[in-house]
């Protein structure tokens, strides 16, 4: 796994709930490429939940949330 894209795994799982945005990403992994790295922890067999949201000056961004084992078992 590349380096960005385990940084990128670290900080979904200490964010928990409140997830990942590109402009989080840039300044907390230092990647410009949200997607790919998401892309990549997919392949890896990782499930991350996405969600569209809009900012106060109607952009549209996707937030990123793992959706940890743990996670799951608790409803299952």
């Amino acid at each position: 796994m590349k380096p960005s894209t385990t940084r990128t795994l670290a900080v979904l799982r200490q964010r928990g709930s409140r997830g990942l945005t590109p402009l989080d990403a840039l300044e907390l992994v230092g990647t410009q490429r949200l997607a790919a790295r998401v892309f990549e922890l997919e392949a890896e067999g990782y499930r991350i939940e996405r969600t569209l949201e809009t900012t106060p000056r109607g952009a549209r961004v996707a937030r990123y949330r793992l959706i940890e084992t743990e996670q799951l078992a608790a409803f299952g």
